[in-house]
């Protein structure tokens, strides 16, 4: 009861002689007994549990006796007050002469308020330390989480869930590597795990277009060595300033990607260098925008599009116009190529009509859109900034669908609706460009969109 206890009465006794912890409590007992009627009865009360046992120390010293006594209570102020003052009324203790004086009732309650006081004070300075969580902390926490549960194996070494199915991976050194790039959309990188190049992924990299994306220090520059002796390697990505993969943020991990090199001097050509010219005859143009095509999309695979609103990046135009008709403007009043001489045609009378100097196509996405704007037509372009097709605004849905090889760019003198940026991630269109968003709810990471004003 002692614990529970509202009250704790403290009592000083001093006693003429040497008596004893029973002589005591005997005194209490029998000195307070029909003092104060049954119902501060000490025997009574301690039976209902109102008052708990009887503590007696005693001390003797010089011929006389000191004790302390406590008594527990559970009733309330003035019952336990008036009990202190019977304790005041025993006159002797055994055969001796003694004094009872109340030091003090103690409050067991307010002693449990300041150990409760002192230990919330405690809790209020160490168990509060994470801060608040806001709605968009939460969210990237549990995509993150989602995205992290999707790092699987690949013969044994860690992986992204597309690299089974995709046909362009990305390598990179460990499995943290992985779960950043996870963690920004790319599914289809693979860790070498150490700075040796093992069997399965240097078999992996013969029979997918590969990227290498490793870290800028020597270690890094060890396992891109040792992958171009075992492997095939295509393609060459650079952390910025010799920083760490997994220390990367969206944004440099997506322009790192954006940014790849051929692997070596064999691929100078390759018309994801941005300086490669375009043959003149019509067979190498036609090679030249399969390559571009093949480029987007892988581009569109490692899930690096543009997503920041800047223009798409593209092939420098060639210097001089490409040979044979484009399929699509023939008919065009804007032709964009000159026909050689022996593909010409003859007029009515049979007169071969004369050349015409060719009107210069647009050099950058915001050219394209300065053609279209006002015009009511969508136009689309392959690499190079190649016509495919050109058709009334209202049917680009249709145009988008159906127009081989995939455009690389579309501009609508028209909204871009939700239904056409659909469509588009479907052929791996790399960017659209409109006079406003429509009712556009989800954006693929894949399609960088742009409106006419954006890029004005």
């Amino acid at each position: 009861m002692e614990d529970t206890a509202k009250y704790r009465v403290h009592a000083d006794l001093v006693a003429d002689g040497i008596v004893e912890r029973s002589d005591v409590v005997g005194a209490v007992f029998g000195q307070t007994e029909g003092l104060l009627g049954d119902e501060l009865d000490i025997h009574a009360l301690q039976d209902a549990s109102k008052l708990g046992r009887l503590d007696v120390d005693v001390e003797t010293e010089g011929g006389q006796s000191f004790g302390h006594i406590t008594l527990a209570s559970n009733l309330d102020r003035v019952e336990t007050s008036v009990l202190g003052a019977a304790l005041e009324a025993i006159e002797r203790v055994g055969p001796c002469r003694a004094t009872v004086e109340v030091s003090r009732i103690e409050d067991c309650r307010a002693a449990k308020r300041r150990e409760i006081t002192e230990r919330a004070k405690e809790l209020l300075a160490t168990s509060f330390d994470e801060g608040a969580i806001d709605s968009d902390d939460i969210l990237t926490e549990v995509r993150e989480a989602v995205r992290v549960g999707d790092v699987t194996e690949f013969e044994g070494f860690p992986a992204g869930p597309n690299v089974e199915s995709s046909d362009a991976v990305v390598v990179v050194e460990g499995r943290a590597d992985v779960v950043t790039l996870l963690k920004y959309g790319v599914k289809n990188a693979i860790a070498v795990e150490g700075t040796s190049v093992p069997d399965a992924v240097a078999d992996l990299t013969r029979e997918r277009r590969t990227t290498a994306f490793l870290d800028g220090d020597r270690g890094g520059d060890l396992i891109l060595e040792e992958l171009r002796q075992v492997g095939d390697v295509d393609y060459v990505a650079s952390p910025p300033d010799s920083e760490s993969v997994e220390d990367l943020s969206r944004a440099a991990v997506h322009a790192a990607l954006r940014g790849k090199r051929p692997a070596g001097a064999s691929d100078a050509t390759d018309t994801s260098d941005t300086t490669a010219t375009t043959d003149t005859d019509a067979s190498a143009s036609s090679t030249t925008a399969a390559d571009a095509s093949t480029e987007a999309t892988d581009a569109e695979t490692l899930g690096v599009a543009a997503t920041d609103g800047s223009a798409v990046p593209s092939p420098t135009p060639t210097d001089e116009p490409e040979s044979g008709p484009s399929p699509s403007a023939s008919d065009d009043a804007d032709a964009e190529s000159v026909p050689d001489a022996d593909d010409q045609s003859t007029d009515a009378t049979g007169d071969t009509p004369a050349e015409s100097t060719p009107e210069p196509g647009p050099t950058s996405t915001a050219d394209a859109a300065a053609s279209v704007r006002g015009s009511g037509r969508c136009r689309c372009y392959a690499a190079g900034f190649e016509r495919v097709a050109d058709t009334e605004a209202a049917d680009a849905f249709e145009t988008l669908r159906e127009t081989e090889p995939a455009p690389m760019l579309a501009v609508r003198d028209g909204p871009i609706t939700q239904r056409l940026l659909d469509v588009a991630a479907q052929r791996g269109v790399e960017a659209l460009v409109g006079t406003e968003r429509a009712d556009v709810v989800k954006e693929p990471v894949s399609v960088a969109l742009h409106t006419f004003d954006d890029l004005t």
